[in-house]
């Protein structure tokens, strides 16, 4: 059968049918010039792309380096980082699966990565990243609307107000901040903001923006720097001080506690018999790619609807760390009156290989459709940001294991689970702030992006897709 379909291919210029060709053999695709290839329909191009990842997929987790080899050749005849969407994620996901195989070589790889950016300029890039996700897309700004709202709310009436932000290079959300402390019926507070981040240059940037910013509105006003890495951080450098109120914002920040230096998720390498080091790991499960895949696509080429089927990770587990246990619990020590937690809404933390590429593949799928849908194709801003911000994430996700892997998205239910047992009480989010989210979207401009409450959470949804939470926290005793 496979035989008779790669003649037909090489004596026809007819593109065989879809059902003919997500059964042929990768050996039998032909070159970039064949002309099936070259006649391939938008949404059948991307079903065939989703096929060949799929597959490469489980070769890569089964070790199987000859044939997952063969699929990435072909899946680089389809995919393009300036194409339509599917070809755009496929490049994206191709690279991460072929640097995940590369690093079986760890020589070969440090090789080739030797001009990798330094941790400094990879700070910069990731800071300039941001501010594109910020000016292109609304999650970040429904971030900064909703989490304020939830401080603002939380610090009625107090005199001193210290504000910490774990992931403090960016002074967009606290100049709305202090516009609104400014507006506050009582008067401003004393307020203290404390910035934790790597880069100290980054740090001293907002700190001038904002002291500038108090000063035009008459604020009483305290910055404080802390360079650091937050898996690192002490939190006696937040210098918090008896009598005052402690907000605590985290914006993308705490997944990356999740990672563990165990090797109970890391990568262990044998030597194969062709010569090749071999990924040797726990039994992966088969990622199903038969013909059904077409339901994938929906109108406008757009995957959301992509359901990978039941995880083995139950929600209600969790993924150990000890890591974010200890983080959360000096958090706790800190009595704070409100912590304001923003996450991806996307299982990325499991062990097993093929469920996190089916969980990321659907992700990112929704990520570069709602993108699709508000920017230009041939747009260098939207490029720039699928490039340098959900590019760099889908590779750790994908290519990453152990300490290296940080972009560990967990849903809020786990979110739930890890902050209750850390002694932290749930803080509704109010219908204000649900009202001032709704608006700003409806200044967007695009009917696809929506805000959802679920008890007393916050989801932020391209079209039914929840792709960020926001959920709100206070200090409480242990039962």
């Amino acid at each position: 059968m496979m035989a008779g379909i790669a003649d037909e291919v090489s004596s026809t210029t007819t593109p065989p049918p879809l059902v003919s060709f997500m059964s042929m053999s990768p050996t039998s695709l032909g070159s970039p010039c064949s002309p099936w290839l070259r006649e391939l329909k938008s949404d059948e191009r991307g079903l065939f792309l989703i096929h060949l990842l799929l597959n490469c997929a489980n070769h890569v987790a089964a070790g199987n380096l000859e044939q997952a080899n063969i699929v990435l050749e072909n899946i680089s005849l389809l995919a393009s980082p300036d194409g339509d969407t599917m070809q755009r994620i496929a490049s994206y996901f191709t690279e991460a699966l072929a640097r995940r195989l590369l690093r079986s070589w760890p020589g070969l790889y440090r090789a080739l990565n030797a001009d990798s950016l330094d941790a400094a300029a990879a700070a910069v890039s990731a800071f300039h990243a941001r501010g594109l996700f910020l000016d292109l897309c609304p999650f970040l700004r429904l971030s900064y609307i909703v989490t304020n709202q939830a401080i603002l709310e939380a610090m009625k009436g107090e005199k001193v107000v210290h504000v910490v932000d774990l992931g403090g290079s960016n002074p967009s959300q606290w100049l709305s901040l202090l516009q609104s402390l400014h507006r506050r019926p009582e008067g401003p507070p004393h307020l203290r903001i404390t910035a934790v981040g790597e880069q100290r240059d980054l740090l001293t940037h907002t700190a001038s923006i904002l002291s500038k910013e108090a000063e035009k509105l008459d604020i009483p006003f305290q910055f404080n720097a802390v360079v650091s890495r937050l898996d690192a951080l002490n939190v006696e450098s937040l210098r918090v001080k008896t009598g005052e109120a402690l907000a605590i914002s985290s914006v993308f920040q705490f997944h990356s506690l999740l990672a563990s230096n165990s090797s109970d998720d890391s990568q262990r390498y044998s030597f194969s018999k062709h010569g090749g080091a071999v990924i040797s790991q726990q039994p992966q499960k088969t990622l199903q790619s038969g013909y059904g895949l077409g339901e994938l696509l929906e109108k406008g080429n757009c995957i959301s609807g992509f359901n990978p089927g039941s995880e083995s990770s139950s929600p209600t587990s969790l993924h150990p760390s000890a890591n974010m246990e200890s983080f959360l619990a000096s958090l706790w020590s800190l009595s704070p009156n409100i912590i304001v937690v923003t996450e991806q809404e996307a299982n990325h933390n499991v062990s097993n290989l093929t469920e996190r590429f089916v969980e990321a593949l659907n992700f990112y799928a929704a990520l570069f459709d709602c993108l699709e849908s508000t920017m230009p194709r041939h747009s260098a801003e939207r490029s720039r940001l699928e490039k340098l911000l959900f590019g760099e994430e889908i590779k750790n996700i994908i290519a990453c294991e152990g300490s290296e892997r940080k972009e560990r998205h967990e849903k809020l239910e786990r979110w739930t689970m890890r902050m209750e047992m850390a002694g932290f009480r749930r803080v509704g989010l109010s219908y204000c702030g649900l009202l001032l989210a709704r608006r700003m979207l409806q200044g967007f401009g695009c009917e696809g992006y929506k805000v959802k409450e679920e008890n007393g959470c916050f989801l932020f949804c391209w079209q039914d897709r929840p792709l960020y939470s926001v959920s709100s926290w206070r200090f409480g005793r242990y039962d």
